[in-house]
């Protein structure tokens, strides 16, 4: 069993409220709060359970997934007490953290809020620090839906044409994202640091100041560690350039999902054309001059930068392809099922395609044809992250 002072994943995790939208529901609050079409565009700000619904809509409409700061917490309570829901941990660190432990790689998690259902989710093999004081519960709204989900009230009439999930937050201690003042020590000891969660921070100064601070304790990373950055939707969304441009030097693999790369983009991504992927591959490796950009959809996952990544890549794409199909709940034998599978042809077709026309500086896992009920959209890219730490960790990288 490998040490779980080894690897450190942070910065801050949650307990998560998940819940599947249905069409009823969202039909009765469509027409109890008089939301019509025209509005479901995504409102500047989620103050109110009506807000939350329109902004909920447009995305089913587009198929999207998004994340936003809510500024009333009842409204999230409120919506969740709706549908049937269930508590889990969330979190990136968090997430990717439950599924080491699963492949056997135990890790430490810097987290910011610890309380009971917390302490009663944490895999055993899981050790924390935790910054905050004493216990405390933000709960965060995980909304998911599934393709073909269909809402017809007032003059609205969409259907969703993919399945996606929605994260509504409302959650201090994650805004606030204090580090605990041994960080520095532990990382001393790390082969493999992850971080994530600034995305929650609303406040310049205070964010400024954790990022100088993560700096200094990261000073204390064996040269021979790997840092992995997972990127995410920001509350703010002028603090991801913040973010970026100071912790820049210190990443060595930096990880995005489609949404993200569109977004810095600015342009819909063809994700099957070689032509179009690579385009947008030069395009953010010259907004993000990371080492290694890895970048995970829902056709493959790739990154791009010195090679060696094809087996991180290919654990994570399973993992992910497993929880998509069984949740949680999975076990050994599926995803040895789950690996024998057949990949998507035309993302295979991709990989190809993308190797002949950028060579070595690419590597590309195709992604699985999977053909599920009720699939789970929640903690995909959370679980790939999960796969690839573990499979660095497992193997060493350097």
């Amino acid at each position: 069993m490998a040490d779980a002072s080894r690897v450190l994943l942070g910065l801050g995790g949650c307990v998560d409220y998940e819940l599947k939208l249905s069409a009823g529901v969202l039909e009765q609050l469509v027409a109890e709060y008089g939301i019509v079409a025209a509005e479901l565009t995504s409102p500047a700000a989620v103050t109110s359970e009506r807000d939350l619904v329109v902004s909920i809509l447009g995305y089913v409409a587009r198929g999207g997934g998004g994340e936003h700061f809510v500024a009333s917490a009842p409204a999230l309570s409120t919506f969740a007490n709706r549908f049937p829901h269930r508590e889990t941990l969330g979190g990136t660190s968090v997430r990717a953290g439950i599924l080491m432990s699963r492949l056997g790689v135990p890790s430490t998690l810097h987290l910011v809020s610890v309380n009971d259902t917390f302490r009663r989710l944490l895999p055993a093999d899981s050790e924390y620090i935790n910054s905050g004081t004493g216990d405390t519960f933000y709960p965060h709204l995980i909304v998911q839906y599934d393709k073909g989900l269909r809402v017809r009230a007032s003059d609205i009439d969409i259907t969703a044409p993919f399945p996606n999930r929605l994260i509504y937050v409302n959650d201090p201690a994650n805004g606030a994202m204090l580090l605990t003042d041994d960080l520095g020590d532990r990382l001393g000891q790390a082969d493999v640091f992850l971080i994530s969660g600034f995305n929650a921070m609303r406040d310049e100064a205070e964010l400024d100041e954790r990022l100088a601070s993560l700096k200094e304790h990261m000073r204390q990373l064996p040269a021979g560690a790997v840092t992995y950055f997972e990127d995410a939707a920001y509350h703010e969304p002028a603090f991801s350039r913040r973010v970026r441009e100071a912790l820049l030097d210190e990443i060595d693999v930096y990880g995005l999902n489609e949404d993200e790369l569109q977004s810095y983009l600015g342009r819909p991504v063809d994700l099957l054309s070689a032509e179009d992927v690579a385009e947008a591959l030069t395009a953010v490796h010259a907004l993000i001059p990371v080492p290694t950009l890895v970048l995970h959809t829902k056709y493959w996952a790739l990154a791009f930068g010195p090679g060696g990544y094809a087996g991180a890549l290919d654990t994570g794409t399973v993992m992910a392809a497993t929880r998509y199909c069984h949740g949680d709940d999975f076990t050994d034998e599926d995803v040895e099922r789950l690996r024998r599978l057949a990949r998507r042809p035309e993302s295979v077709a991709f990989a190809a395609a993308l190797r002949s026309r950028m060579g070595e500086t690419v590597d590309c896992v195709p992604g699985f044809a999977l053909d599920v009920q009720n699939p789970t959209t929640v903690g995909l890219g959370d679980t790939f992250v999960g796969g690839f730490l573990a499979e660095l960790a497992l193997k060493g990288h350097r």
